[in-house]
Parts: C-alpha cells; structure tokens; sequence
C-alpha cells in the first residue's frame, strides 16, 4: 500500500541490505530459536518497518492493511477447500474413488490406479490429511496383491504433494497469486500441466525406482494402520458422484476465466446480467462455497446424516488450518512492508542491472528459504512477497505472471529434508529410517520442484 505523504529516502544497496537481514533473522529465529512462523513474520515485519523508515504512525496501517488483504482470500479458498476435503473424506469418497481406479487402470497398472485416485482427492484435501486418508487403502492394496509398499505408497503420496504445491485453493499457490496479482484461473490450469508429468515421473516412474531399492513390504509397516483393516463406512457415495463434486469447482473457476478472455477479446459485452451471474458464479470463493453446499447434500443429507452431525464434521476440518491461515497471513504482511517500504522497487532495479530473469529469481529465493527453514509455505510467502513488486513493474502479461507463480510454487518444495514436517510425516508412516527417507522422499521433492520450474519457465516463454 502506498503511504501518503512519504517517499523512500534509502538507496537501493541499504533496502536490499535490510532485505537480507530480514530473511537472516526469520531463518535465525525459526531454526535456532524455534519460534512459531506466525509471530516470527509479524515480529519481522514490525522491525522491516522501522528499520527501512517507514513513518511510525503508518506502520500499524500497513501491517494490518497486508495480513487482511492478504487473507481477504486465501482465508475463505483454503476454509471451503478443508471443508470440502472432510465431507468427501468422512463419506468414504476415497476409498471408494481408489476402488474405481484400480478396477479401471487393473491390478498390473494399481499404483499408477491409487495416484490417480489421490490426484483427484489430492484437489480439496491439504498433503498431510490426504497422505493419512489414503495410506490405509494403500496398504490394503498392497496387503492384497503383495510387493514392495513404495512401488503403491509412493505415487500417491507425490500426488497429494504436487497438487499441495501446483493447485489452489491450496495455502502455497492460492498466497502466490494473491501476492503476485495472478489470475487464479491460468495458475490452476498451468498448475495442473506441471502436475501430469510431475507425478508421473516422480511418482509413478520414480516409485517403482524405489522400490526396486528398498523393497520392503507391509509387514514392516502394518501396524502404523493396522494393515488397512479399517470398517468400512456405511452407504458410501457412487464414485461418479465424488468426482462429480471434485470437478464442480475448478469447472466453475474455469468458465470464469474463460468468460474473462471473451470479455477481453470483444465476444461478450461485461454489462450483461447473465455475465455478472456466471461470474459470480465461477469466482473462486464462490465455486468453492457451491462445491462445499452441493457435497453436504449428496456426501450428508442423502446418506443419511443429519444436521448436528455434518455441523460437527464441517468444523473439524478449520482446527487443523489455522496455523497455516495465520502464517499465510503473516506472509502477506511482510510482503506488504517489503512492498510500501520501497525494497522490491530497489530489487526489480538490481535484478535488471543483472540481467537475471526474474522468474529464476523467485525461484532461486523460494529455493534457498525452503532448504533453510523447511516450511514450503514460509519460502513461498516470503519469496513472493519479496518478487512481487518487481514482477508488478515488469508488465508481464497474465499468462507469464501466473507462469511466475507456479514456479515460485515450484521453489517451495525443493529438497524436503529434516527441518521440514512432511519429511517426518512420509518417513514414520512408511517406517523409513532418515537415511532411507533422504534417498527417497527428499530426491523426489527435488526432482518435482526442478520439473516444475521446468514446465512453468517453458510456458513463460511462449505464454
């Protein structure tokens, strides 16, 4: 936000000095001091203020101004995203959407079956919940047709990641694009072009790598879940209606951004009634809010559940997100000073004067962050905020800045390792130790973020 009556006094050598500093203490206060992430950004923030000469009575303003702003959105997307994931969840849509893929794909093509299955869940449900939702039917899965458990474990765990990392309403993308100014709609379809072959290749080819090399089987690991011998859920829902509700939402975001482009290229006139409705409709918020209501009635009402129930369900899948509201919140304020106090401004002037294209920029930041700190949301917040001024003055068009966005995205899973919490998750539940986790999830995270900046700098060049 612009701040009236004041100008930027600081050359760009003492910002961008600050900009590191600031980056330095956020690293310094998560991993040594193990500060939480949200009071680490607002602290951060705080300082960034003062110390770039903000002027004090504009500094609340600011802070406050950003974090809303920011999570105006994403607060509402990644709200009906987690409610959605739980309804589908709770009605044993899973289980039956596995089932479904396997009995299409065979028994032979069964991982490459659960991947998929996991892609389409993959879409609502955050990567850790879906990891643990899907876990036990893979170990069903396995228990019954026998093998190493990474050659069926491993495709859908990199499907929830890629679509956790690519997707919205997930936390990462959906803050990029608001940071970014992006058009939600072309992030979800370039999101969804780095996912086909990163999951295939990273899942699919890469699980049957490892598993060739460690070909342990359930036995090792049953007893995280009992071996998939969970009882089934009553009346689950057809597999036709789960992807019916799954589709719902990015068919509506899409016809959106499809009414966009005509409305840009003269085919419709914006004043229609029936334009403002459609649009309305197909506004990613509202697509969601239509999902969520739709899915309470054919995952609730229809299989008999009622309202107090369903009440219950709904709120039980907003604890979980909270933390990961407020750290994307507290992102976007930091964004926000870096933005008002003229850093990214003295950034975009410096990384011109290198000649460094500012989409490998974003990516290299979003890199370094998530090496350094682990947390995939914190390097994607901090790194966008820090770029986004500078991808502002560039007048890229819509395409590029939503190009940019997803390889921001693209950054924020580079190499998980032992700092990050899902390196943890993947190696317990697996029963991997941290050398075989090392070898195995951490080389996949590295191979999907390069994959993905890959497809998204290739559609930078031609979008």
């Amino acid at each position: 936000m612009e701040i009236e009556g004041w100008s930027q006094t600081l050359g760009a050598a003492p910002l961008l000095g600050i900009a590191a500093g600031a980056i330095a203490l956020i690293l310094v206060l998560v991993i040594k001091f193990k500060l939480h992430a949200f009071l680490t950004l607002v602290l951060v923030s705080l300082l960034t203020a003062f110390a770039t000469g903000i002027p004090a009575g504009s500094i609340a303003d600011v802070l406050v101004g950003s974090f809303g702003g920011t999570l105006g959105s994403v607060a509402l997307l990644v709200g009906l995203g987690a409610m959605l994931g739980k309804l589908i969840e709770h009605s044993g849509g899973a289980t039956v959407l596995a089932e479904k893929m396997i009995d299409l794909f065979g028994e032979k093509r069964a991982p490459l079956a659960l991947g998929v299955a996991s892609l389409f869940m993959g879409f609502p449900m955050f990567f850790d919940a879906g990891l643990v939702v899907m876990l036990p039917i893979v170990f069903a899965v396995a228990s019954r047709l026998g093998g190493p458990i990474l050659l069926y474990a491993m495709p859908s765990a990199v499907a929830f990641s890629a679509m956790h990392v690519f997707v919205p309403p997930h936390p990462g993308p959906v803050t990029a694009t608001e940071l970014y100014g992006a058009n939600l709609g072309v992030v979800l379809a370039i999101g969804l072009l780095c996912v086909i072959p990163t999951f295939y290749l990273t899942g699919v080819v890469w699980g049957r790598v490892t598993a060739k090399k460690f070909p342990y089987t359930l036995d090792t690991v049953g007893a995280v879940f009992g071996g998939g011998d969970e009882e089934p859920v009553s009346k689950p829902p057809a597999v036709g209606t789960v992807i019916a509700v799954l589709l719902l939402p990015m068919v509506l975001i899409f016809l959106n951004t499809g009414l966009d482009f005509l409305r840009a290229a003269g085919a419709v006139s914006e004043d229609a009634v029936w334009y403002g409705i459609l649009t309305t409709f197909g506004a990613s918020p509202v697509a969601l809010l239509i999902s969520v209501l739709v899915a309470l009635i054919v995952l609730g009402f229809r299989r008999g559940e009622n309202g107090t129930a369903l009440e219950k369900i709904v709120d039980s899948s907003l604890g979980p997100i909270c933390s990961v509201v407020l750290i994307t919140g507290a992102g976007g304020m930091f964004g926000g000073v870096l933005r008002s106090s003229g850093i990214g401004d003295a950034l975009s002037g410096v990384l011109s004067d290198l000649g460094l294209p500012l989409i490998l920029a974003a990516y290299i930041i979003a890199v370094v962050m998530r090496v350094a700190q682990g947390s995939a949301t914190v390097a994607l917040v901090t790194a966008a905020g820090l770029m986004a001024p500078a991808v502002a003055a560039a007048g890229y068009s819509p395409g590029q800045i939503a190009a940019i966005t997803v390889a921001t995205a693209a950054g924020s899973v580079f190499a998980s390792h032992v700092n990050d919490s899902g390196f943890w998750l993947v190696g317990r539940l697996l029963n991997m130790d941290v050398a075989t986790t090392l070898r195995t999830w951490t080389v996949q995270q590295t191979i999907e973020s390069l994959i993905g900046f890959l497809i998204a700098g290739a559609l930078f060049l031609i979008l």
